[in-house]
């Protein structure tokens, strides 16, 4: 199941939203607790005693580090093997059997391991949860309910944002929902909507599109459009999703971090991390980067300590060498900036913000594609697109007349937009008014009728 599915809009999330303003206080929590779970169980029948098995596992270590001061480290240190061990065997068993086959020339056969959704952001969740503990930041939590829902919740359980237990330790026991925190929850949901099935799904038609073709097919010209177009694609599904779970906490009383700060408006990769998925950023700043020395020993230390991260930033997201390579190629970015680039770029924004986008841009091409050898020929034919000119594929077939008009306001919304306005004073004005009821009301309408014609309503991040 997922938000932008008419299941979802109009049989899910008012029964879970009328029961949850009729019920009691003291059985909210509760009642959003099975209603998660149903969540997951609905797209994940098989893998839902793995979802329980770890909310029971990870309670009761946190409860027995919390008795036992002199065995915290151990029962860390058990705690993470046995979490990170089980995220490894899903997601990267056969990544390693295939390497192993590769080096030896071997046919060791691919286990039958489907990802279970969602994985990767509820695992991290529950190891911020236990990290912090160890750190004395809290005591453990002794609700099994409440600690339930912490990794549980529907709203952020299959694609984030990560939320760190000491952000909603206090919400989860004690929190107010009033009117106007629904009104602003359920804004924030039509605007991440309207982002995922107005513009990310119409664009993602035309990049899988270009994507599939054969490479005889693919100019220059579509190198670059199917480049293009994925950047659109992959910050409108995952901002959209974002703004969507933000909206539903909001609704339900909880107060998420952003997770998205126009990162297309950087003048750096360094800024563009600290404005794109930024809670996996702190996440791996907290619980990789600072432990590892963070740049406390050295300017050798601190590039390898990036490095480090930003492999784990590529790897996290998939078991696949794209991503490997896409994760160390932003970490160079970072490195070559603190190396002395970074002045240069302060000094000349506009020139930074052209890098900037061209170095995203190239490293999506990389994040996108099947394969390292279709990622070869993407660039290939971007840096060099004088020759290849020749296509059978007629670029009406790619998008029209609506695809164009979506692709200019995707390229509008991206931060260009709300900057002007911004400028001009006239978001304030806007907020809160008739003018963004109308607004929200057309969207919403316009995002039904998309889903009702149209079934293609793919999500980039299940696979995370």
């Amino acid at each position: 199941m997922i938000f932008s599915s008419l299941f979802f809009l109009w049989t899910f999330l008012p029964i879970i939203f009328i029961a949850y303003f009729l019920i009691q206080d003291k059985y909210k929590n509760m009642l959003l607790l099975l209603g998660s779970l149903l969540f997951y169980a609905w797209g994940e029948p098989v893998y839902i005693w793995l979802m329980l098995c770890s909310i029971l596992f990870n309670y009761g270590i946190g409860l027995l580090m919390d008795r036992h001061e002199k065995q915290k480290k151990l029962l860390l240190i058990l705690d993470v093997i046995i979490n990170i061990g089980i995220l490894g065997y899903f997601k990267y068993f056969n990544f390693l059997i295939e390497i192993v086959n590769s080096c030896t020339g071997k046919e060791i056969e691919l286990a039958e391991v489907r990802l279970p959704i969602g994985i990767s952001f509820f695992t991290f969740q529950i190891l911020s949860y236990m990290i912090d503990l160890y750190r004395g930041h809290y005591s453990a939590q002794k609700n099994l309910v409440h600690f339930a829902l912490y990794v549980s919740f529907f709203p952020q359980l299959i694609a984030g944002p990560i939320v760190q237990y000491k952000d909603i330790n206090e919400q989860l026991n004690n929190r107010t929902c009033t009117l106007e925190k629904t009104a602003w929850g359920i804004r924030r949901f039509i605007y991440g909507l309207g982002k995922k099935v107005i513009i990310a799904n119409t664009v993602a038609q035309c990049v899988d599109t270009i994507y599939a073709l054969d490479y005889s097919d693919l100019t220059g010209t579509l190198a670059w459009i199917g480049a293009i177009l994925y950047t659109l694609q992959i910050y409108y599904d995952f901002s959209g999703y974002s703004d969507m779970a933000i909206g539903l906490g909001r609704i339900f009383g909880f107060d998420f971090k952003e997770n998205f700060n126009y990162p297309y408006l950087s003048c750096s990769i360094r800024e563009f991390w600290q404005r794109w998925h930024i809670s996996l950023g702190t996440w791996f700043r907290e619980y990789l980067y600072i432990p590892l020395g963070g740049n406390r020993k050295g300017r050798g230390r601190t590039y390898f300590n990036l490095l480090v991260v930003f492999f784990a930033t590529g790897l996290w997201h998939g078991a696949s060498f794209n991503f490997i390579l896409w994760g160390l190629y932003h970490g160079m970015f970072q490195i070559i900036e603190r190396l002395g680039a970074g002045k240069f770029l302060d000094r000349h924004k506009i020139a930074a913000h052209i890098y900037s986008v061209l170095a995203f841009t190239f490293g999506w091409v990389l994040f996108r594609s099947d394969d390292l050898i279709q990622a070869g020929v993407m660039v290939r034919r971007m840096l060099m697109p004088w020759e290849y000119v020749e296509s059978s594929l007629i670029m009406g077939k790619v998008f029209g007349n609506k695809t164009i008009v979506i692709i200019f306001a995707g390229i509008l919304g991206c931060g260009f937009l709300q900057y002007f306005l911004k400028k001009m004073r006239i978001s304030g004005k806007i907020k809160n008014s008739y003018v963004e009821m109308a607004y929200c009301s057309v969207v919403f309408v316009l995002c039904i009728a998309m889903l009702a014609s149209n079934t293609y309503n793919p999500f980039i991040y299940f696979r995370f």
